[in-house]
């Protein structure tokens, strides 16, 4: 796994394996960037919830645990915002690809609602094919103003 540190922000990017234990590794790295900067414990749990959606969709559903691809990770504090960005290097895919998890024929899958749950804990979500191959996503994290 590979470390860059990105400045004196306190940003950090990094390279990590397609494994679970590099979700954890990701979500404890962000959480630790996010309480240095002052978030309060309410959005640290939804940063760790975002992150680890986000995290297990590039390691499950991108890179489908494949070992030769990495997952890139970088994490940006400011003095307003928190913001994430994770590529992997699956195929890619269109988000309006992707079936409707609240629709009925797919209310009962065991999969499918991690992007719903993203969304719900980010104050902003972009997600997009990355070129040649993957999907970056970025996630947004608002300081509150009691922070």
């Amino acid at each position: 796994m590979a470390d860059h540190q990105s400045g004196a922000d306190g940003g950090v990017e990094k390279e990590y394996e397609s494994t679970l234990e590099s979700v954890d590794a990701a979500e404890a790295l962000a959480l630790q960037i996010a309480e240095r900067s002052g978030f309060l414990e309410e959005d640290l749990h939804k940063i760790g919830m975002a992150i680890r959606e986000a995290m297990v969709n590039a390691v499950v559903h991108g890179n489908r645990y494949n070992l030769k691809k990495k997952v890139h990770f970088s994490v940006t504090p400011s003095s307003d915002d928190l913001t994430i960005r994770i590529v992997d290097e699956g195929e890619g895919y269109e988000p309006e690809e992707l079936p409707d998890p609240l629709s009925e024929e797919n209310l009962l899958r065991q999969s499918g609602r991690g992007l719903l749950l993203i969304k719900a804990f980010v104050d902003e979500f972009d997600m997009r094919k990355a070129p040649p191959l993957g999907t970056e996503v970025r996630l947004v994290f608002h300081r509150n103003e009691q922070s």
